[in-house]
């Protein structure tokens, strides 16, 4: 079965070069941003990028970061997702927060200075988990 034009294979691969490259940026202490992860995976599995100028296209690189965040979060707890932010933005994406409220770690309607502390708060605990010594 396809997503968005991607077999299933195409979508393991996304996941398993995804997964690592926010570990990679977690272990720096980063963040990066859906252009710059946009280019990694395409790069690194030799698929073709997203084209965030079509919003299915935007859709599908959020369903690729909730699959990554489905492999992380049984063992870690976290989003790892909140490490990827929009170019000039500070923050993560709305789909985050939809994510969030999914799983039961943002209560619904929660005020934007909520759902921005609870970000920062998964941005720093993700840098903290996977810091290099």
């Amino acid at each position: 079965m396809s997503m968005y034009g991607r077999s299933d294979d195409d979508w393991a691969q996304l996941v398993d070069a995804g997964s690592k490259f926010l570990v990679e940026r977690a272990q720096l202490r980063k963040v990066t941003t859906y252009t710059e992860m946009n280019s990694v995976l395409a790069r690194r599995t030799g698929l073709p990028s997203f084209d965030f100028e079509r919003a299915d296209e935007r859709a599908a690189m959020g369903h690729l970061l909730g699959l990554v965040v489905d492999r992380d979060y049984a063992e870690s707890g976290l989003m790892i997702s909140a490490l990827v932010h929009y170019l000039g933005a500070n923050d993560a994406g709305p789909g985050f927060y939809v994510l969030a409220h999914q799983l039961g770690l943002l209560p619904k309607g929660s005020s934007a200075m909520a759902k921005l502390e609870f970000w920062i708060g998964q941005v720093n605990t993700l840098h903290e988990r996977h810091a290099r010594s």
